[in-house]
């Protein structure tokens, strides 16, 4: 007895709804984390994926609570502007600036190794050999290309989290925003 033929199945992995994920990556707290957990928890549960674009604080959360489940490389996204090795070189270069900390450089360079041993084709690499604003920015644009809808963390008026807004509304896409004072 079949269950289910081939355009069933066809049908359910092209109706897989992709919600983008952009939040700020110096400030969260408590509520931000909660907030984030939950929506991902839903988007998975729904069978729904995410996509993300690597960076701390929001979309580190992100990838924590999307590492809780086994997802398929179908469910999660991770858009780096850059290689991943220059992602990561990045990061520790920021802690010895002291813009972020030590822990955190090695945390997001674990968290997205880990993803890429487990799953691959999760970990995109774009082809800027420099992690800049601009090249930030271009990230944002792939995000949005990637995605259905956005879910913005929009804390303190975050100029990045902004332009991802603006570029999802440019692309007529639905957009929730939840906004937050730190």
């Amino acid at each position: 007895m079949i269950l289910f033929d081939k355009n069933d199945v066809m049908a359910f992995y092209t109706s897989m709804k992709w919600t983008g994920i952009s939040g700020s990556w110096r400030k969260t707290n408590l509520q931000v984390e909660e907030d984030v957990r939950e929506a991902v928890h839903y988007i998975v549960d729904c069978g729904g994926g995410i996509v993300t674009g690597g960076a701390l604080g929001v979309d580190y959360i992100a990838t924590d609570e999307a590492s809780k489940y086994d997802l398929r490389a179908e469910q999660i996204k991770i858009i780096l502007p850059t290689s991943l090795e220059i992602f990561c070189a990045h990061f520790f270069n920021r802690a010895h600036d002291g813009v972020v900390s030590r822990q955190q450089a090695l945390s997001i360079a674990n968290q997205l190794n880990g993803v890429k041993s487990r799953n691959p084709d999760a970990v995109i690499e774009m082809d800027y050999i420099v992690c800049t604003p601009e090249t930030y920015y271009a990230r944002n644009q792939k995000v949005i290309d990637a995605c259905d809808e956005l879910l913005a963390f929009h804390v303190n008026e975050s100029q990045g989290v902004q332009d991802a807004i603006d570029r999802a509304k440019d692309q007529v896409k639905p957009v929730t925003v939840k906004k937050y004072a730190i």
